[in-house]
């Protein structure tokens, strides 16, 4: 089967890129067509939303963190089964290596250009000319975002030709998706979340002509081969909840592909490790949200002190490291008591501390994935090795070892090295 696909990318951050996609995505749903969605780069939070958005998981795609065979993969899949593919794509256009220009060029995408025309009308149309024409790249036409008012709808749509289209246009919201440090507001945070989507898709403006003339996408079946049963007996135990909510679906995947049962669950609501766990998975999220409650529940303090005595794998990324150490200093200067398991002390920052993509070269091979945090973490610990930034610079992300346990700022992707990934689950040779 084939589908219509699109790219939806922009000049920068901040134009928009996420709400649009979040607005047309649910816009096609409720109009009864099958939608897939990606996200260009690493991301955590935008999928769940764009999940929430369309009704389907949402996974990334990178052409380094995810390899190109494994995106092709991924699209070829979810061509199958829907009538539209929309990809959200990362900062600018032509910002990082590779780029989300790169992906559409790669794979044939058209790009749909999303530019803030907040105060601007004709100028939008240079720059998507200026965007299209840079990297001669398969083009679907711009959509006008934050627009003042039907007749400055009115004055962009006129602007466009039959060559540099003006697709659409939404409206400025005078409320729309929360943001915060690391990004959006999670879902669980917006119990109107629902509402807020169909108030987007209702007030997404589409020339329904334009929709229709973009090319079938159809690409050639590319399956991935079957994953070694690395994990295959072994019950790994994942904590999961507005805490510890940064996890790649494709992670999940290559874990239960690998033979792992998963069994989650919640520091939050002051659960204890599954008993029958042979590894544990504290994933990235916001700890320092949450600190109060964390610090409070002793039920997961002691279950979490127990499991790392025990002697049993335990593999806690950014957030989850960061619950892990013996205290949480947040934004307003609070010190919150965590479970001890690492020595040592972390501290928010009001400046980003770290961010990009790095490769942690381990036995097994680089295992590929990212970094992107406000916190520093003080410790005695020495470093057992350092991951390497994509871009060949010093100051990749510090791996620690303490008994046990493995930590770090570091955010694996799983599915970049499975055999890697699964060593974080099983005791050392």
């Amino acid at each position: 089967m084939s589908c219509k696909a699109l790219l939806l990318s922009a000049i920068a951050s901040g134009q928009g890129k996420t709400t649009v996609t979040a607005a047309l995505a649910r816009k096609l749903a409720r109009d009864g067509q099958r939608v897939r969605v990606f996200k260009t780069g690493p991301d955590f939070i935008d999928p769940l939303l764009l999940a929430a958005a369309s009704g389907s998981n949402v996974d990334v795609l990178d052409l380094w963190m995810c390899t190109e065979a494994q995106c092709h993969a991924l699209l070829a899949e979810a061509a199958r089964e829907c009538d539209y593919l929309l990809i959200e794509g990362v900062m600018g256009l032509y910002d990082g290596m590779p780029s989300s220009a790169d992906l559409a060029r790669h794979f044939g995408v058209p790009v749909l250009a999303v530019l803030d025309c907040s105060a601007m009308v004709g100028t939008a149309l240079a720059i998507a000319r200026g965007l299209r024409d840079h990297g001669r790249l398969p083009w679907a036409g711009m959509l006008a975002n934050r627009v003042a008012s039907p007749g400055h709808a009115d004055m962009i749509r006129a602007c466009g030709t039959p060559e540099l289209p003006v697709v659409g246009h939404l409206p400025r919201q005078a409320e729309s998706l929360p943001e915060r440090h690391l990004g959006l507001h999670l879902p669980s945070e917006l119990p109107d979340l629902a509402a807020r989507l169909d108030a987007l898709a209702d007030a997404l403006q589409l020339d329904d002509a334009v929709l229709a003339a973009l090319p079938v996408f159809t690409p050639p079946a590319m399956p991935l081969p079957p994953l070694a049963p690395l994990l295959a007996g072994k019950t790994i135990a994942i904590a999961r909840d507005a805490a510890f909510a940064f996890l790649y679906a494709a992670n999940l995947r290559t874990l239960t592909g690998m033979g792992a049962t998963l069994a989650f669950f919640s520091p939050l609501a002051d659960e204890a490790i599954p008993a029958d766990a042979d590894a544990l998975w504290l994933p990235g999220g916001y700890p320092e949200l949450h600190a109060a409650t964390l610090a409070g529940n002793r039920r997961w303090q002691h279950s979490v002190q127990a499991f790392a005595a025990s002697g049993k794998p335990l593999w806690a990324e950014c957030g989850g490291m960061m619950a892990l150490t013996e205290s949480l200093t947040d934004t307003d200067g609070q010190s919150h008591a965590m479970a001890g398991v690492l020595p040592g002390s972390v501290r928010m920052g009001k400046k980003l501390a770290a961010l990009g993509s790095q490769g942690w070269p381990t036995a097994a091979g680089e295992l590929r994935g990212h970094t992107f945090h406000y916190s520093s973490f003080d410790t005695p610990l020495a470093p057992l090795a350092h991951c390497q930034r994509k871009d060949g610079r010093a100051g990749g992300e510090a791996v620690y070892r303490h008994g046990s346990v493995q930590a770090s700022y570091f955010h694996a992707y799983f599915a970049s090295n499975p055999a890697a990934a699964a060593a974080l689950f099983l005791p050392p040779c």
